[in-house]
């Protein structure tokens, strides 16, 4: 990324000026334009004016906390969020990504590890937005891939940004029997650090939305991983 005018601008939003700088410093270096904000309501001022084209969140932000910031993001952007923090426990680290996050890095980081990350999660949406999407239907169930809308008999239903994905990756390629780590991969990214729990969870929240009389659903495939199943 040679041309600075044309990279994506992101928002770094840390309440510790160190942190900040540093990652601003090392994501100029690496051809980005760079935001920053020290609290969780500049964090979401500064959104709604400069439109950056990627978020880093830090979970820990006085007034605001990131997951917050997160989910008022979500309500008026799918661009994508990076969050940061010190405490790597899986709850932590599943909670972040329920709230709309595409990746989470636990503090310290690594300057470059954390560049790389920036990079596949923009790659990612870069390639989702290339791909025309489209509508897929079942009995009872409607998914707007473009407008990122559920409708289940005749109600809209507002699913967190991972449990959407999933619930699309899964239901484009009905019958089809995906590992765990797989979706992974196409969902949350090769890089992501998370374990596959993180897919058993989504599963889970995504099936108590669904009454489960239908000629439909995330089936278990017991010993590899999930498929949606149609009759």
């Amino acid at each position: 990324m040679s041309n600075q005018a044309q990279a994506p601008a992101v928002l770094v939003a840390d309440d510790d000026p160190h942190i900040a700088e540093l990652v601003s410093l090392y994501l100029k270096k690496e051809g980005f334009r760079t935001i920053e904000a020290a609290t969780g309501k500049q964090a979401v001022e500064m959104f709604a004016k400069f439109s950056p084209g990627l978020v880093m969140l830090d979970i820990m932000l006085p007034q605001m906390d990131g997951y917050e910031v997160c989910r008022q993001i979500r309500r008026i952007s799918r661009v994508p969020v990076i969050m940061m923090s010190a405490r790597g426990e899986t709850f932590d680290k599943v909670l972040g990504l329920e709230m709309g996050a595409d990746d989470y890095v636990v503090k310290p980081f690594d300057l470059k590890e954390l560049a790389a990350r920036v990079k596949a999660v923009l790659r990612r949406y870069e390639k989702a937005d290339a791909e025309e999407p489209g509508v897929i239907v079942f009995p009872g169930l409607t998914i707007d891939q473009g407008a990122r809308a559920v409708v289940y008999h005749g109600k809209n239903l507002d699913l967190p940004g991972k449990e959407f994905e999933l619930l699309s990756w899964l239901a484009a390629r009905p019958n089809r029997v995906f590992t765990r780590d797989q979706l992974l991969d196409a969902v949350w990214g090769y890089e992501y650090a998370g374990g596959t729990r993180t897919v058993d969870v989504h599963v889970k929240r995504l099936r108590e939305r669904f009454s489960g009389n239908e000629m439909w659903g995330i089936k278990t495939v017991w010993g590899v991983g999930y498929k949606f199943e149609c009759i």
